[in-house]
């Protein structure tokens, strides 16, 4: 068992998702940054989809009533357990991210504010046990699906530790950038409702995520984009990734919590292999565009 004594900004059950359910009205949800809890998982022998736990900014405490293996990543950030020595005295100390750490019965685990990225990411050997949906134990923000966020005295319960050994040292995992993010794109299917300007001035600028981001997606500010198009499209099928861009001509970039369907024009999608960046891109910092226009793929 594991007690939340805090939960931080926001601690998130979350796994790999529930991709394939647009149909149903489902979003895929699951962890923003897929890469960082696939690795956690590695970290302590898990299956890379197993559940674990999501943190927005860091700030959570976790008691263990039981020995456990525990790895964190993703965002960068003070971690420091807290246990009981083998003369029965208390003591604390720092660990590193990205390698498994044992926690003792009784050990108290804390992830402090994070210096770099916006999401931590913490695997238990055995996996984090809850309700699933559809195949799936993430939560969704969005429609409130899934398990609610966890709050201060819930309980969490782990399933049976895998016979794999964890790896047994600290493995190398990507850093999130501390200043400006490079994200690439693709022409989405709506680049022809802006100006032939438009992909020049998505591409040519940097952007600045707002602070009223969250999993559903980010937002940006900067000089709004211009539309070629008036009125509206009737609602169409959204995936994720998707540049999807308002009256307001500022961008937002979908997430995994992201509606199935929207109205808004989508001249760009986000190559999913960047998505991870968007995941820990913090509030205030800038994000950059690298693309060609559909115009430039079309002659090469």
């Amino acid at each position: 068992m594991i007690t939340v004594l805090s939960p931080g900004a926001q601690l998130l059950i979350e796994d790999l998702g529930r991709p394939g359910h647009a149909a149903m009205g489902l979003s895929p949800s699951g962890a923003l940054d897929a890469r960082a809890l696939r690795l956690a998982n590695r970290l302590v022998g898990n299956a890379p989809g197993a559940a674990g736990l999501e943190l927005l900014l860091g700030g959570a405490e976790l008691e263990f009533a039981a020995a456990a293996a525990v790895a964190v990543t993703g965002a960068r950030g003070p971690v420091t357990l807290a246990g009981t020595g083998r003369a029965g005295a208390a003591r604390r100390q720092e660990e590193a991210a990205n390698r498994p750490l044992a926690v003792p019965a009784g050990g108290r685990l804390r992830i402090g504010p994070a210096a770099s990225g916006l999401r931590y990411y913490l695997a238990v050997a055995g996996g984090i046990e809850a309700d699933t949906l559809m195949g799936s134990r993430s939560a969704d923000v969005l429609s409130g699906l899934g398990p609610a966020p966890l709050r201060a005295g819930d309980v969490l319960r782990t399933g049976q530790a895998p016979a794999a050994s964890p790896e047994p040292a600290w493995v190398p995992a990507a850093v999130p950038p501390a200043r400006r993010i490079a994200v690439r794109i693709q022409p989405g299917p709506r680049l022809d409702w802006f100006t032939p300007q438009a992909w020049q001035c998505l591409t040519g600028r940097d952007w600045t995520v707002s602070p009223e981001s969250n999993r559903v997606g980010v937002r940006l500010l900067g000089r709004p984009l211009e539309r070629a198009v008036g009125g509206e499209l009737p609602s169409e099928g959204m995936v994720t990734g998707a540049v999807q861009v308002p009256p307001s001509g500022l961008p937002t970039v979908f997430l995994a919590d992201h509606p199935v369907t929207g109205g808004y024009p989508v001249p760009a999608v986000v190559v999913p292999a960047d998505l991870p960046l968007l995941a820990q891109a913090r509030p205030g910092q800038q994000v950059r565009f690298l693309g060609q226009p559909k115009t430039a793929l079309a002659t090469a």
